[in-house]
């Protein structure tokens, strides 16, 4: 299965995941995940997911703009430095945290079981396709300096 890797877009990823949610959510509505909640939270809640999970990508792609590398990650071979401040302080992979986070707003919103059973394979996918790549060429470029953010940084949060 390594054909897969680094192939996809994370974004068009994420994008093709919420439309597999979009499409799944009808097929479960006799299971709906019926929050304990009125719908306005549940829009304000899918809301402030989503604001956050926007926020937390930017924050990745400007963090990698200002250290002047590449931001396309199926070519990790173009990256020029490794970025350790900012908000990959806290996670090694903050626009896929961000986009997890936009999935999770959108399956709040959708109220689907479906739907939130989806974000779990997002998170299997991206580890093995696209972060497990990226990480094994960061080991051989950046050595000892990326050993030791490994081991100081979760990979999601």
């Amino acid at each position: 299965m390594s054909f897969l890797e680094l192939k996809i877009p994370p974004l068009l990823l994420m994008l093709l995941f919420a439309l597999g949610m979009w499409l799944l959510a009808p097929l479960t509505a006799p299971f709906s995940v019926q929050l304990a909640l009125p719908a306005l939270y549940t829009t304000v809640l899918a809301l402030c997911l989503a604001m956050t999970g926007i926020a937390v990508a930017l924050a990745g792609v400007l963090a990698f703009r200002r250290a002047k590398t590449t931001v396309d990650p199926r070519v990790p071979q173009q990256s020029s430095s490794l970025v350790l401040v900012g908000i990959y302080r806290y996670s090694r992979n903050p626009m896929y945290l961000g986009f997890l986070l936009l999935l999770a707003a959108f399956a709040c919103y959708l109220q689907s079981i479906l739907a939130l059973a989806l974000l779990p394979l997002f998170v299997l996918y991206m580890n093995r396709f696209q972060i497990m790549p990226e990480e094994r060429f960061l080991r051989q470029k950046f050595a000892a300096e990326y050993q030791v953010y490994l081991q100081n940084v979760r990979r999601w949060f």
